[in-house]
């Protein structure tokens, strides 16, 4: 073994510690052909902190498009030329028929997203109401993504029994103002931590391959360790038709993978979850995704993009020893 891989291996197995940021950047500067024996090291980080257990979520999109913000990522922007047809809030009905939807196709997490700078009072509750019947008719852990969220907020998705936010730092702080300008990475980090002081799971990632470097990718993974979040989702940009990254090129499946494994060496413990752009950056290569530290998968469908197969995902699940949770 490499002697900078031996030396994280006895420290997250033998100390129990995350990689510092000293350590992650030496992560980042392994030669290439070591990105295999990386990869084998988070893949057993992975199973000494949280077991081979793999925990799939699907994503809702209840309101599709017309945002206000300027997300450079996002089709869903209203100030884009995209290809997304804006349609209304989705009815409590609705909600509830696309839990159920979610569990019968094997999921145990369910998690509502709203494209909003934040949430009305009218938005609040209509999801609120749709929580609260989900709760009570279905085994789901059920999440929320709304955007910017006060303490009054979160303590009317706490009552209603929300399971976990969702709220992205996308990048990290240096690289945030070319990725969003109009709202603050402060604001972002801010909601955050009024989710942790509502007591209410976190579930922070973001998005790479939009431009960053490096050093933004470290800064962006000692962010979350300072945060803690219960989930990390990875996701890598597909660049959309019509926003302002539509040129940006995909990003090299080794470096998606190199980073994959850095997250889970600098977050041994969290659900590491594989989200929107895997088919696209990594193509064949998703089964050495999981492999190389995740611990969790959104289902295809996500919020414009249609993914692949529920039965490609769990086939792939299966193949690699996972045992999904439900």
């Amino acid at each position: 073994m490499h002697p900078a891989l031996d030396a994280a291996r006895r420290t997250l197995i033998v100390d129990r510690r995350p990689l510092r940021r000293d350590e992650l950047v030496t992560m980042s500067t392994l030669p290439s052909d070591q990105i295999e024996a990386l990869l084998g090291l988070a893949s057993e980080v992975r199973d000494h902190y949280c077991g081979q257990r793999a925990y799939v979520e699907v994503i809702y999109n209840a309101k599709k498009g017309g945002c206000s913000e300027d997300c450079h990522f996002c089709s869903q922007s209203a100030r884009f030329a995209s290809d997304v047809n804006p349609e209304p809030l989705k009815t409590v009905d609705e909600f509830v028929g696309a839990a159920n939807e979610a569990l019968a196709r094997g999921a145990g997490e369910f998690c509502i997203v709203v494209a909003v700078r934040g949430p009305s009072n009218a938005l609040l509750l209509r999801v609120a109401e749709a929580v609260r019947v989900i709760k009570a008719t279905t085994p789901l852990e059920v999440a929320v993504s709304l955007g910017i969220l006060t303490d009054a907020h979160l303590a009317i998705l706490a009552e209603v029994g929300v399971d976990k936010v969702n709220h992205n730092l996308e990048s990290s702080e240096r690289y945030f103002p070319s990725v969003c300008t109009t709202h603050t990475y402060a604001e972002r980090y801010e909601t955050c931590e009024r989710v942790r002081r509502a007591g209410l799971e976190l579930c922070c990632g973001g998005i790479i391959g939009m431009g960053e470097t490096m050093e933004d990718r470290i800064d962006f993974l000692c962010a979350l360790q300072a945060l803690e979040p219960t989930e990390v989702p990875i996701n890598f940009l597909d660049p959309r038709p019509g926003t302002p990254f539509a040129d940006r090129s995909v990003m090299e499946p080794m470096e998606a993978l190199r980073y994959v494994a850095m997250a889970r060496l600098a977050l041994p413990s969290a659900l590491i979850r594989f989200a929107g752009g895997r088919e696209i950056t990594l193509r064949g290569l998703q089964d050495l995704g999981m492999q190389g530290g995740a611990s969790g998968l959104i289902l295809g469908n996500y919020l414009t993009t249609k993914g692949r197969s529920d039965s490609d995902d769990f086939e792939m699940l299966d193949r690699l020893g996972f045992e999904v949770v439900r």
